[in-house]
């Protein structure tokens, strides 16, 4: 068990080194309907953020978001992630 936590953690500590670096991959998640922006990181890679998104996106849905585009970038994102 420790030594997941120590992995998590580890993982976590890397991920926010990428993104002060602006090394670190984000979706800007567009809900029209609702006219707000979503970003959703950081990742390490852009493939794990591809794999992540769609349950990202359908969450939105869930919550009655219909109208949703989403762009992917690599940049150095601080709060606030909600607008």
């Amino acid at each position: 068990m420790t030594r997941i936590f120590d992995l998590s953690r580890s993982t976590k500590l890397i991920r926010n080194f990428g993104n002060k670096l602006g090394l670190a991959w984000w979706s800007k998640i567009e809900s029209i309907d609702t006219a707000t922006t979503y970003w959703y990181g950081p990742f390490l890679t852009k493939r794990s953020l591809r794999e992540n998104i769609p349950s990202f996106i359908k969450d939105l849905n869930d919550e009655g978001s219909t109208e949703i585009k989403h762009s992917i970038v690599r940049c150095k994102k601080e709060e606030p992630l909600t607008s």
